[in-house]
């Protein structure tokens, strides 16, 4: 009798460890197209019996994807062999291939995650996984095209789908293998995609990206840009506005070659009247490198914006400042303009001695018109008045030049 009990417990043990699957799998597993499947996953996910049905069902959606990926894919080839031979070509589903390669990868992926988790015995078994990997590494590279499909025709959203999930799915190691080829891409679908999540208010979205632009060299400085400018119009109160220039700050002194953080430093300092602090960082700056544009530029401009409200100003340590940066590099018309801007104002101080007023009014019209040449249409630098002033005062009030410039102001 015992023998006949023992018996009857290992066939039940049997039929336990070889059931089949359940139902809510049968009828997903059973779903002709991919639109089916998806519906019955998402309504059935819940009563499947166990993870590893749940990578079977994601495991099947996968496959649904990834036939209509293929079956696109090998019509594209054809039309291009057509093309060659110019033969007729084959309708071509755009639209679908790119849904398909999203699909398989979003699915394949879930698969995977279920796939890599513990049985009832607490072992890990992936059924799936090797045979997936290179299929939807491959499905979610196309993701990149489809982005660039939408970015092209303007639909924020198709980009944000696209781009975003390749590059939300960045950091998975299930796409290691292709990370040498993202290179030549990965920059600078990051730097756009960043642009359109920040448009979309998508505020971490757009973080999360511009991070990812700035991993590549040949995009940092732009990203560093943008990722700046995100930064400043987030700013809400005035504890994040500090937070903000501790962080800039902090890289700052991580890399104290990075003119955009040094320029943004001391643009918050000086939003902020923080004097101290932003004299401290340009003079910092100066005795590590002394022929520095930026430095000389934002020393003159500081001295410049405090001697305009001064009551007893000395616009020569200002001047000398802006002359120099104009050595290092004498083709910015805002600096150019502030120079000339400068030097008339030291010359409005001067009583008595028209001789000496003249000559450096003189001085004075050879940077701005260097500054008018350089930006006609005073899209950066206001040239205009300063430049009136010189030729008022130098040539007198019916010159031409003078008369010229006057029209200018009025309009």
């Amino acid at each position: 009798m015992k023998k006949l009990m023992m018996a009857a417990l290992m066939v039940l043990g049997t039929s336990a460890a070889f059931a089949g699957d359940s139902e809510p799998l049968k009828a997903i597993t059973k779903a002709k197209t991919y639109a089916e499947a998806a519906q019955l996953v998402q309504t059935n996910l819940s009563q499947l019996a166990s993870d590893q049905e749940k990578a079977k069902a994601y495991e099947y959606l996968t496959k649904l994807a990834l036939a209509k990926f293929d079956k696109e894919n090998a019509v594209q080839a054809a039309n291009m062999q057509a093309k060659i031979t110019k033969s007729k070509e084959e309708a071509y589903d755009t639209l679908g291939f790119y849904e398909a390669a999203y699909n398989a990868t979003i699915n394949g992926l879930e698969c995977m995650k279920y796939d890599a988790l513990p049985d009832a015995k607490g072992k890990v078994k992936p059924k799936y996984t090797e045979s997936l990997t290179p299929l939807i590494a491959n499905t979610r590279l196309q993701l990149v095209t489809a982005g660039n499909y939408y970015a092209q025709s303007g639909d924020q959203d198709g980009v944000l789908k696209y781009w975003g999930t390749f590059l939300d799915t960045d950091d998975n190691p299930v796409f290691q293998s292709s990370k040498e080829q993202e290179k030549q891409f990965l920059g600078q679908v990051a730097y756009y995609a960043a642009q359109y999540a920040n448009q979309a208010q998508q505020y971490a979205k757009a973080e999360k990206y511009i991070d990812i632009a700035m991993q590549d060299e040949s995009m940092r400085k732009e990203a560093q840009t943008f990722k700046f400018a995100i930064a400043q119009r987030n700013l809400k109160t005035k504890a994040d506005t500090l937070n903000y220039i501790n962080t800039i700050k902090a890289l700052y002194e991580k890399e104290p070659d990075n003119e955009m953080a040094f320029g943004t430093l001391c643009n918050m300092y000086s939003g902020l009247g923080m004097s101290s602090e932003l004299d401290a960082v340009v003079a910092d700056k100066l005795s590590r490198d002394p022929n520095n544009f930026t430095a000389w530029a934002l020393k003159g401009q500081t001295l410049m914006n405090r001697n305009s409200t001064a009551e007893n100003p000395n616009w020569d340590e200002c001047i000398d400042a802006l002359k120099k940066a104009v050595e290092i590099d004498g083709s910015n018309a805002v600096v150019l303009t502030y120079l000339g801007f400068s030097i008339n104002a030291k010359a409005s101080q001067i009583n008595g001695d028209r001789n000496a007023q003249k000559a450096l009014y003189k001085e004075s019209l050879g940077y701005l018109e260097k500054a008018k040449d350089i930006d006609p249409n005073r899209e950066k630098a206001n040239w205009a008045y300063p430049l009136y002033q010189c030729y008022y005062l130098v040539y007198a009030a019916n010159d031409p030049r003078t008369l010229e410039m006057e029209k200018l102001l009025k309009k």
